[in-house]
């Protein structure tokens, strides 16, 4: 595990990490799309010390988890890499930070494509042909359960290119994992590397969990640490209570 945060050994689960982030926007007044920037900077920041030579496919599902792969996007297509953005659905049907984040990424004009709803394995597979590194933005934190299509087909399809030679990143945790116990769904990404926010989720350290996140990376996405020291504490009181 490598990268920086205020506690490098901090473990907290999906509800605490949510209160983390509910209370750096909400008591420390610091706007969501900065995190979202910080994250996929982050993210971007690891993915370059790893070595990038050749495109970046980087897979989009809905929600936070696609904004932070939005903004690697923009990180990499700024520092000179030839990126491609695989959605799978329209950054019109965003909102929020993500919404925005579309924006930008569209206004810049980078490649982009949107898969259908029924799209194939084989369909998803040739927009990945040629990649050096195929980044999972699929699903976050809050996502539970076996994937529903089209997400389903997406992680079998960059399965196989990970078995054909392609290097995958996961963003914040491999897609169709659960975060608080590392139990793989029915269709689970295989990353050779996770890129993980401000500290580390509970499921991504179990043994289970080994095949599918491969070497863990935390990014720091700005918040306080005054903040996280007192989270910290309020998990650990919780935990032995």
């Amino acid at each position: 595990m490598d990268g920086k945060t205020s506690h490098p050994r901090l473990v907290l689960p999906r509800r605490w990490v949510r209160e983390l982030d509910r209370r750096a926007v909400e008591e420390y007044h610091i706007p969501s799309i900065i995190l979202m920037e910080n994250a996929g900077r982050g993210a971007a920041d690891v993915l370059e010390r790893l070595g990038i030579n050749g495109p970046v496919v980087i897979v989009c599902g809905r929600g936070n988890n696609a904004g932070d792969g939005l903004v690697i996007a923009r990180h990499l297509d700024l520092r000179g890499y030839k990126v491609k953005v695989v959605m799978l659905a329209p950054g019109e049907s965003f909102t929020g930070d993500p919404f925005v984040n579309y924006q930008i990424v569209r206004l810049a004009q980078l490649p982009m494509v949107v898969l259908g709803e029924r799209c194939s394995e084989h369909e998803v597979l040739a927009h990945l042909n040629g990649a050096d590194w195929i980044v999972d933005a699929l699903l976050g934190t809050g996502a539970q359960g076996d994937p529903r299509p089209p997400f389903d087909v997406v992680i079998h399809a960059i399965n196989r290119a990970h078995d054909q030679g392609k290097k995958v990143l996961a963003v914040d945790l491999p897609s169709g994992l659960d975060c608080d116990t590392g139990q793989p769904s029915r269709a689970t990404i295989r990353a050779d590397h996770t890129v993980t926010f401000a500290a580390v989720k509970p499921g991504l350290i179990v043994d289970a969990a080994r095949p599918f996140v491969g070497q863990l990376h935390v990014a720091d996405i700005g918040t306080p640490r005054r903040l996280i020291d007192e989270i910290a504490a309020e998990y650990e009181r919780e935990s032995n209570s």
